[in-house]
């Protein structure tokens, strides 16, 4: 398979108990070789919606799931420490910061609540997420035996959407979701300034666009999405086995194409 160029000993996923996060954990434990650790951070690991997470934890040795509410800083700190615990002396290989929540609001219903709280999990998090795990990353871009930058030395990687994309603002008649799109505009903006900061301790940062899926948050549009989670997650993991030190700082899909700003 064309993930074979992945090789990571570990990653963390947040908002894994459902939909691509989920299916992102699943192609990892899948992997030929996978990683000696797969970290998937979820809300709330006992709960029901992280049922399936659960049965994959009791299968999987190298599966750890870890509580983590991504607007709270104590509970971010607190991950990053129970990560670096389990880990021992190694790092981070690979963050993804794919927790993520919308809201089908107009323009005329929007309030100061909604993109309060849609930014504070969309963007905010992920800054968050990537100072705490910084030290973690660092560590693994510092034991790597390669030089250039790539997801299999030390990586964030966010998951954005082209309802972000000012220069093509897709699906405006399906949907407005205006704290949304400005939550994922302003994520690629955190991705660009992640990648010029973090490019001297050697950590590549990208912003993936996983396509319309197939999934609770997907599926809430109203339209059946195009494109199923399995799809999705195996075309995203194709293209970060390819990304290269050329890539940090950019914004592509699914499939590895280009995403306008």
């Amino acid at each position: 398979s064309s993930m074979a160029g992945l090789r990571v000993c570990s990653v963390l996923v947040t908002g894994a108990n459902r939909g691509i996060g989920l299916g992102l954990v699943r192609q990892f434990l899948g992997m030929p070789s996978p990683p000696a650790w797969v970290f998937a951070a979820c809300r709330d690991p006992r709960g029901q919606r992280a049922q399936e997470l659960q049965n994959l934890a009791s299968k999987h040795p190298n599966l750890v799931i870890i509580p983590l509410e991504v607007t709270d800083p104590a509970s971010i700190k607190a991950a990053a420490a129970r990560v670096g615990e389990h880990l021992g002396g190694s790092g981070l290989n690979l963050l993804i910061n794919n927790a993520g929540i919308t809201k089908l609001d107009s323009l005329d219903t929007e309030t100061l609540e909604n993109m309060t709280r849609i930014y504070t999990t969309n963007t905010v998090g992920p800054l968050l997420l990537g100072q705490a795990f910084l030290p973690l990353l660092k560590k693994a871009a510092q034991g790597s035996p390669r030089s250039a930058l790539s997801c299999s030395k030390a990586a964030i990687i966010n998951m954005s959407s082209y309802g972000g994309s000012i220069a093509s603002p897709s699906g405006w008649d399906l949907m407005q979701i205006v704290s949304y799109r400005c939550s994922k505009a302003a994520l690629n903006m955190l991705t660009k300034c992640q990648s010029l900061g973090y490019r001297e301790h050697g950590i590549l940062c990208a912003a993936l666009h996983p396509g319309w899926v197939q999934t609770d948050m997907g599926g809430s549009i109203g339209q059946t999405p195009a494109v199923t989670v399995d799809a999705s997650v195996r075309g995203m993991l194709n293209v970060l086995s390819s990304l290269a030190e050329k890539d940090t700082g950019t914004f592509l899909d699914w499939q590895g194409k280009v995403v306008p700003w």
